[in-house]
């Protein structure tokens, strides 16, 4: 057999085929253009073993090459200076690594952010530090210290107009280390809601919600506000104010990693603020789980658990498995209880609240979630921030995205009206509209870089390559610019020789019937992320049947990529030699059938095994056996030894003398294996 061949028949490079025999005694040379059949069939058997040993030393050396790429930034001291707060492209360009990486990171431990939304100091030094590098703050923010501090001032004189005081829904923050479960949990406590039970219903970019929850004493059913801040821009922006917007605060630590630098940092934040504090245990399931030690470190920092003594409550917890989470809102609801005196507010006077989320809609334009902290918001109320009328609202809706006319004390609403998007931490107070100006619109928007900044994200950097794949055509379409960026930083990062993704359109808002013609004209299949279709264009979809595919969490919509290209790959065939006839008679010629007879040299015959015909060396055809006799015998199988007649299906005539070597093909579905 020409090695050529066997290359094409496995696959592979017949240049690496030929450097990769030797390592398995394999006694073929780098020069070799023929090869032994017998060795080729030996081969062909054990490639799928050589196949896969392959495949875990490319794997091997992919990690210790990135093992090797950190130790080496390490031992030559790469130092990374990093301010309090950096946005996404900024810390990329510090780091030197493509910002779609960067945001790939960050999704990965899940935070969801874009190219021009900060992260903070602890998150950015963690990410850092695991690629690497050492770290060093940058010295001399007074400016923004400044700020936050005008910004807590501004807030604390708003809440301070309040009277008649009433107790009202507890706001919770969740707060830890970077990849210690904060985002699984908000996810486990969202779907034990027992009024919505849809965690899919719930808008994912309004940065908070509400949950309900039955007290376990009175069994009535009672309200706890999350600020969804892990991973946006609102927790990087508001940690260090985290008294001013929250009322307990729930600190995550993993039990197989126990504290971490963040986690300290969190005590810190949380024994400044002087927030009434619950600990989650998380991932206790995993292997290597040591809640013990996570006390006992815990209590060397001074949060000491209830059990040891303390004041802190500590619940041991799974947000994967979703184990303990009713114990854990059973414990905030108490801790709710002791602190009853100061979770009040004054329903009667104009709203006051706090931006916790803000981002540029194409459709609605300008919109910003506001937790309101007292007072109550309605519709027409003016938009009143640091001082200048931003304008009023128009529309309300809640964390379910429903339409809503007043927001009372504790009440997450989204807010469309905004002439420009004000920013993350910004104060609202309705109350001094009278003393506001109304805001020159063209130069804030000069000012803003963030929420009002629509940046184009390149989608393929090597369209020649590209074009000899498979590729599956996607038009995207997102609620935000941060979510839109996140999901084709992904895509980017989906790298295979076969197959790939091209995206023929993107863009921020509902899907439209220009989408549809988009897609149509590119093959594509349309996907939503958070965004819906009305009713004429779903229509029009399912007429020109073009499929569309909806999302509310990015790791769904990932993996369902993968899904799909994995089913462009090609079918693996894989065949396995059973055995070797010679023949020695021919019986019957028919057209397209015969009846032979041989003797099995090695191996085996079966009925329904496929046959290729050798004569001299060369294949001249190929065919099926689809009976085999030994004596008047009917026989499932003959073994080797043993004479017997054939009856062989297939348009090659079988002479005296050639060799039908039996084998069985399969089809495999193959897996994606990205690079």
């Amino acid at each position: 057999m020409n090695v050529s061949e066997l290359a094409r028949t496995l696959r592979i490079n017949t240049h690496e085929l030929l450097e990769i025999l030797p390592k398995y005694g394999f006694d073929v040379g780098l020069r070799a253009v023929k090869i032994d059949d017998r060795v080729a069939e030996k081969i062909t058997r054990q490639w799928k073993y050589i196949k896969k040993e392959l495949e875990e030393k490319k794997k091997k050396e992919l990690e210790e090459k990135k093992i090797k790429e950190k130790e080496l930034r390490k031992e030559s001291g790469q130092t990374v200076i990093l301010p309090h707060l950096i946005t996404v492209r900024a810390f990329a360009e510090k780091l030197n690594l493509p910002v779609s990486q960067i945001i790939t990171e960050l999704m990965k431990n899940g935070i969801l952010a874009n190219q021009n939304q900060n992260i903070d100091y602890e998150t950015a030094a963690i990410m850092a530090e695991d690629l690497g590098f050492t770290v060093q703050k940058e010295i001399g923010e007074k400016i923004d210290v400044a700020k936050e501090e005008e910004m807590s001032k501004a807030l604390e004189e708003a809440l301070s107009k309040v009277k008649n005081l009433e107790s009202r829904p507890p706001v919770v923050v969740v707060m830890g280390h970077v990849d210690h479960g904060k985002t699984k949990l908000l996810d486990a406590i969202r779907s034990a809601n027992v009024i919505d039970t849809e965690a899919g219903g719930i808008t994912q970019h309004i940065g908070a919600y509400q949950t309900v929850w039955k007290d376990p004493k009175t069994k009535e059913e009672r309200a706890l506000t999350f600020i969804d801040t892990p991973g946006h821009e609102a927790f990087t922006v508001m940690r260090s104010r985290g008294a001013k917007i929250a009322d307990i605060a729930i600190m995550v630590v993993a039990a197989d990693d126990s504290v971490k630098p963040q986690t300290e940092e969190v005590i810190k934040i949380i024994q400044a603020a002087k927030l009434p504090l619950v600990v989650a245990i998380n991932k206790i399931d995993k292997e290597g789980a040591d809640p013990t030690r996570v006390r006992a470190d815990l209590a060397q920092r001074g949060i000491q658990c209830e059990e040891w003594g303390g004041n802190v409550p500590m619940v041991d917890i799974s947000a994967k498995q979703n184990l303990n989470i009713d114990k854990l809102l059973d414990v905030l609801l108490l801790v709710a209880d002791i602190n009853a005196e100061k979770i009040q507010a004054d329903s009667g006077i104009p709203a006051v609240g706090t931006i916790i989320e803000s981002h540029v809609d194409k459709g609605m334009g300008p919109v910003a979630t506001v937790l309101v902290q007292a007072g109550t918001l309605v519709a027409n109320d003016p938009l009143v921030v640091n001082n200048e009328i931003y304008g009023k609202v128009r529309a309300m809706k809640n964390y379910k995205g429903e339409n809503i006319l007043k927001a009372i004390p504790s009440t997450p609403v989204q807010i469309i009206g905004f002439k420009v998007a004000p920013e993350v931490g910004d104060i609202l107070d309705v109350g001094r509209a009278e003393f506001a100006e109304k805001i020159d619109v063209r130069a804030k928007k000069g000012l803003q870089t963030g929420a009002e900044k629509h940046t184009v994200v390149a989608t393929s950097k090597n369209e020649e390559n590209e074009e000899a794949k498979k590729t599956l055509n996607l038009l995207i379409k997102a609620d935000v610019l941060g979510s839109l960026e996140a999901i084709i930083g992904s895509m980017e990062k989906i790298k295979h020789e076969e197959v790939g993704v091209k995206i023929v359109g993107k863009g921020l808002g509902n899907i439209t019937e220009d989408d549809v013609h988009k897609a149509e004209a590119g093959g594509a299949i349309v996907v939503g992320f958070n965004v819906n279709a009305n009713n004429d264009v779903a229509e029009l979809m399912r007429d020109k049947e073009i499929q569309f595919k909806d999302y509310s969490i990015i790791y769904d919509l990932i993996n369902w990529v993968k899904e799909e290209l994995g089913k462009l790959l090609a079918v693996e065939k894989i065949v396995t030699e059973l055995g070797r006839v010679k023949i020695l008679a021919i019986f019957r010629t028919d057209k397209n059938v015969m009846t032979v007879g041989g003797r099995v040299e090695d191996g085996k015959v079966n009925i329904g095994s496929l046959v290729r015909i050798k004569r001299e060396g060369e294949i001249m055809g190929t065919g099926k056996i689809s009976e085999c006799r030994v004596g008047q015998g009917v026989m499932k199988e003959v073994a080797a030894g043993t004479e017997c007649g054939m009856r062989f299906e297939g348009k090659t005539k079988i002479e005296v003398g050639d060799v039908l070597e039996i084998y069985k093909e399969e089809s495999k579905i193959r897996l994606l294996v990205l690079n």
